[in-house]
């Protein structure tokens, strides 16, 4: 690794595992102390523990999105133990599946509160810690293939997510002058705890044929990508909704 993010404070929300997880394992590697923050506690702190055994800069910090309140003074938290913020990874999300026929109220809500609020409000508390201090700020919004495709059966999971889409260019838009670049990276399909019992049943391999590859793509694939939108590379990158699906979205795949 090049150490290219030496001296940056880095935050990673949903890092309990999967993508969130990764993320906050290459930041450390490329030498970004980063707040790993989570609602499964026992998972961050193991996390922190391997990224400081390793050499790196890592601290555990609860926290759950869904509460908007309780996003700034975590954030307050992070920049007194490790300094000022400077990366925004809003990773944390919820797959928010069901026809729309079956899906309850309760989980359309838990949906929109993760995926769109949580990040709307993570993107907020970072950016104007970021202005405070006068620095110029990667927020980097994890969307998903389903911002811009459908995904059958994932009415409000593609609803949050084409949000996240949405909000991520008004934010850059509003934020444009203050140095802020704020990005979204829309991955395709990795197996990971969100659809991990998906994958092995009839529908999952039938739908794993008709992808262009015909497989999954693997969290490192997404590295490349990640690192140009959270580090100096989007010096002149702003508002911009990056795919990288292995060719997932394209029609007529199969």
């Amino acid at each position: 690794m090049s150490g290219q993010l030496s001296g940056k404070v880095a935050v990673v929300t949903g890092a309990s595992g999967g993508l969130g997880a990764h993320f906050a394992s290459l930041l450390a590697r490329e030498g970004a102390a980063v707040a790993i923050t989570a609602r499964r506690v026992d998972r961050i702190e193991a996390l922190a523990e391997d990224i400081n055994s390793a050499g790196g800069k890592a601290l555990a910090l609860p926290l759950d999105v869904a509460d908007a309140h309780a996003i700034g003074p975590a954030f307050d938290e992070i920049q007194a133990k490790l300094g000022t913020i400077e990366i925004l990874v809003n990773n944390a999300g919820v797959g928010g599946e069901g026809l729309a026929l079956d899906i309850s109220i309760e989980d359309f809500d838990n949906t929109f509160a993760v995926n769109v609020r949580g990040t709307y409000f993570a993107a907020v508390e970072a950016a104007r810690r970021m202005i405070a201090a006068g620095v110029e700020g990667r927020i980097v919004n994890i969307g998903s293939i389903a911002s811009h495709t459908v995904l059958p059966g994932l009415s409000a999971y593609c609803g949050s997510k084409a949000a996240v889409g949405m909000l991520t260019k008004s934010l850059a838009r509003e934020w444009a002058r203050r140095g802020i670049a704020v990005n979204a990276l829309c991955p395709g399909y990795i197996e990971t705890a969100i659809n991990d019992a998906w994958w092995p049943t009839e529908g999952g391999q039938k739908q794993l044929k008709g992808f262009p590859r015909r497989r999954l793509m693997e969290a490192s694939d997404l590295d490349a990508a990640f690192m140009m939108l959270a580090g100096p590379g989007a010096k002149a990158i702003t508002g911009t909704l990056v795919t990288v699906d292995d060719g997932q979205s394209l029609p007529g795949g199969g």
